[in-house]
């Protein structure tokens, strides 16, 4: 029998952002540490899925739901588990999700509200944005640098496989080298940040030197810590 237009359901590909939490032994500690980060910078996750990555921890299942139950106390959402053991199967647990640490051929993605900037992607390996990126607007591009031509508004976000280039100023956040790339770098013409991060690492606002503020900055990692200067 014949399926109708009406009747047929569509199904897509589509590639999302979510923060990866990575926990280290001892629990109690890594927990503690949390806490600390969460009270430097209480918006840091907001309102973004996690996932947890478990790989390397060994745990037992009880041990999981209790990691998963004091990160819901913190108000952490927990999209799914990463390294999850196939002993695990339950609705007691998040879905287990497979690595996502090789998806550098996700398509890029601007999700935006209420006002949405539309990117001209040139070449490929470039996400040039050619206007301002309002407060409320997430860029995500999974295939190289993202380059603003303007602004980035405070609670806008811009997240790049490779580096970000802001022509204004950064009064966001940015979070350059997001798969991996030590690399990276984030350059912008004032610097206002309410978070940078490259390649996982991060500083928040209060954290930020008194003396970079306001000053065109380049920011990058130097011997797995991150370092910013003025590049005028």
């Amino acid at each position: 029998m014949a399926i109708s237009d009406s009747q047929a359901i569509r199904f897509r590909g589509r590639s999302y952002f979510a923060l990866t939490l990575t926990p280290e032994a001892p629990l109690g500690a890594w927990l503690t540490r949390l806490d600390a980060c969460l009270a430097r910078s209480p918006g840091f996750f907001g309102p973004s899925p996690v996932i947890l990555d478990l790989q390397g921890l060994e745990l037992a299942k009880a041990d999981a739901l209790n990691l998963v139950g004091a990160l819901a106390q913190r108000g952490l959402r927990i999209l799914g588990l990463d390294g999850a053991k196939a002993e695990w199967p339950g609705d007691d647990l998040p879905p287990h999700i497979a690595s996502g640490r090789e998806a550098r051929g996700a398509e890029s993605q601007m999700r935006a509200a209420p006002n949405r900037a539309e990117p001209m992607r040139k070449p490929a390996s470039q996400l040039i944005i050619e206007e301002p990126v309002r407060s409320g607007q997430c860029v995500t591009h999974a295939l190289g640098d993202v380059i603003v031509i303007g602004s980035v508004g405070s609670g806008a976000e811009i997240v790049a496989a490779g580096s970000i280039h802001v022509y204004g100023a950064l009064r966001g956040r940015a979070m350059a080298g997001a798969y991996g790339d030590e690399s990276a770098r984030i350059f912008c013409r004032k610097l206002e940040a309410e978070l940078i991060a490259i390649n996982g690492l991060y500083q928040t606002a209060d954290e930020i030197e008194t003396r970079m503020r306001l000053q065109p900055a380049q920011i990058r990692l130097v011997g797995g810590a991150m370092r910013i200067t003025s590049f005028e």
